[in-house]
């Protein structure tokens, strides 16, 4: 029986599925050979990079598995004789590694915590509260990521020698903190510019001061960018090894990148296995810390940018 429709009927509604026709695939965008050598171009020179930038990690840990009683002073390629852990004990025993790092613990952690805090209050005034001439400021402040470190070393060492801060705990933390505070300051400087200035203006209105609105709204608002300082500046201090061997000599007081280099002087009596064992202890916190804090890392560095 057939079933008769009006013209003025809509039309049968049938999905190209069900008919069984297959739906026409729109056409691929071709991609021109040129672009294709260029990407593949770029992909092989990446890789070729990347593996040049890795290369020294790579024999810094072959040789750090390598026996001292293997090693004939030459760099070794491959793992032959594995005695990571005794190298480590070594290390740790001949040098007080671990100490270093305790110390370098403390002295990172304090001084990068003072130093953000610090860049915080002198970047949310120099951009937020309204201060004379704020580029002399920023100047003032950032001038001291352009000086050599080198020409600090000889005016701290007289100046620490004749207040009795020569190799104390206080003297190294009060190094590193003014220090790192130049570049942290820049970091949070500039993330700061990001921040509305309708912010201030309604905080103004409810009627917060100048420390109410640093510590309630500016402070939180940062926090990505404080991290990242911190992480820079935490990095710096924990790797820095010129002012450790300049104003500490006794081993609770040295870092640890000061500990390491005892390992590897004139008078060592151990081998570079054991060296290159305990800096690649060394390097594990700083790694743990960035991958730990990498999320705010790159965001902070966006918004800066």
């Amino acid at each position: 029986m057939t079933t008769l429709r009006s013209p003025l009927s809509d039309p049968p509604r049938t999905s190209p599925d069900h008919a069984g026709t297959p739906r026409p695939e729109r056409p691929r965008a071709r991609i021109p050979v040129r672009s294709r050598i260029a990407r593949i171009t770029l992909l092989t020179a990446l890789t070729v990079l990347s593996l040049l930038w890795l290369l020294p990690t790579y024999l810094i840990v072959v040789n750090a598995f390598t026996a001292t009683d293997a090693y004939d002073g030459s760099a070794n390629w491959w793992i032959t004789a594995p005695d990571l852990f005794g190298n480590i004990a070594a290390a740790f025993e001949m040098a007080s590694v671990g100490q270093g790092m305790l110390n370098s613990l403390l002295y990172a952690t304090v001084s990068a915590a003072a130093a953000v805090l610090i860049s915080a209050a002198a970047g949310f005034a120099v951009i937020v509260m309204p201060v004379r001439h704020p580029a002399v400021w920023f100047w003032a402040i950032y001038l001291g990521t352009i000086l050599p470190l080198q020409m600090f070393l000889a005016p701290l060492f007289k100046a620490y020698a004749s207040i009795s801060l020569y190799d104390t705990q206080l003297g190294m933390v009060a190094v590193y903190t003014a220090m790192t505070i130049p570049f942290a300051f820049f970091v949070i400087r500039n993330y700061l510019t990001t921040v509305p200035v309708e912010m201030r203006e309604a905080a103004a209105l409810d009627g917060a001061g100048w420390a109410k609105t640093f510590f309630l709204i500016h402070l939180p608002l940062a926090r990505s960018a404080l991290l990242a300082a911190f992480v820079f500046q935490f990095t710096w201090v924990w790797n820095d090894l010129i002012f450790g061997i300049t104003l500490s000599t006794s081993p609770n007081i040295r870092p640890v990148m000061a500990t390491l280099s005892d390992l590897n002087g004139n008078y060592s009596t151990v081998g570079p296995p054991v060296a290159l064992a305990g800096a690649l202890i060394a390097s594990l916190p700083t790694v743990l810390l960035f991958f730990i804090f990498q999320r705010f890392f790159v965001s902070s560095l966006k918004l800066s940018n």
